[in-house]
Parts: structure tokens; C-alpha cells; sequence
């Protein structure tokens, strides 16, 4: 798998336009980043295929599909076994309104991204989702209210603007 080492020049470029507009023609891509349409796709074809792009996907209005309200739980649990912890892992994941699970280093255990309807749906979540999941947690939760930026790109070396 290629790192940052192994990242060209135009393969960042490549990366950076996909990540504005990832329904770009092969042909458009070529034109924008100064290659012909061959070499574009079989650089684009490597890249997916050393699991440097790993998929596409559209970014969706939350509102749209009733998850307007993003709050951010942080978790700490109580001592737990492995074998408990996979079980826990599990059941979080497995909640329909958990987007993001991180373990992370710090005074909490997890960092989870909760999208949801409104407070009232989040009320269902504190109340009675998380309690049933195995093990102790002390929950703490950050609601948003409002989102000053949401990047989604990761390489951003060269700008590039939108088509």
C-alpha cells in the first residue's frame, strides 16, 4: 500500500480533485490535472486498487433523511475483559443512530457520533440505547449546534477548486 513517500505529485492532485467532485469523467479528471485520459485512468485504477481511494460515496443532507442533530458522546467504562469489550464494541456499533466509533487515548475510553432526528430521539438514545449496553460507561455528551467546518479531504496539499 503506497504512503505519502510513494504519493506523486499528480496522484495528490488526482486525490484532491476527487475529493471536490468524486463523479468527475475520467476525461474532465485528465484535463484537470494535466494528463491525457490513458494515464489518468490507470494511475486512478492503482490508487483503488492500493486501497488509496477506498470508495466513493455521496455527501447527504442530514435534515433530508431525519438526522439534522449531531451530538458527540465521549464513553468511559468501567474495568472490562477483552471478551467484554468486543461484546460492548459491538453493541455500539450496532446502534442505527452511531455514524463514528474512536477508541481513543485520554480520560475517556470512546469518542461516538451520534446523528439523530432531535433531542427527543436523543432523550431514547441516553436513556435507554446506551444503558443496555454491556458494561458500565459513564456517558458525557456534546450536542452541536452549529458546524463551522466538515472536512472530508485528507491530502489538500495543492487546491483545487470546484468545477
Amino acid at each position: 500500500m503506497p504512503t505519502n513517500r510513494t504519493l506523486d505529485s499528480i496522484d495528490r492532485r488526482i486525490i484532491d480533485v476527487l475529493q471536490v467532485d468524486g463523479r468527475i469523467s475520467v476525461n474532465d479528471l485528465a484535463e484537470r490535472i494535466g494528463l491525457s485520459a490513458s494515464p489518468t485512468l490507470r494511475r486512478l485504477r492503482r490508487l483503488e486498487q492500493t486501497k488509496v481511494i477506498l470508495g466513493y460515496r455521496a455527501d447527504i443532507d442530514p435534515h433530508a433523511v431525519g438526522r439534522g442533530l449531531t451530538v458527540w458522546v465521549t464513553l468511559r467504562l468501567a474495568l472490562m475483559d477483552p471478551d467484554r469489550l468486543a461484546t460492548f464494541e459491538q453493541a455500539l456499533v450496532g446502534l442505527d443512530s452511531v455514524t463514528s466509533v474512536h477508541h481513543v487515548t485520554g480520560d475517556v475510553d470512546y469518542l461516538v457520533r451520534v446523528d439523530i432526528a432531535d433531542l427527543d430521539a436523543y432523550d431514547e438514545v441516553i436513556r435507554k440505547q446506551i444503558p443496555s449496553l454491556p458494561g458500565e460507561a459513564h456517558v458525557t455528551s456534546y450536542v452541536v449546534t452549529s458546524t463551522i467546518a466538515d472536512h472530508h479531504g485528507l491530502v489538500g496539499n495543492e487546491p483545487t477548486a470546484a468545477p
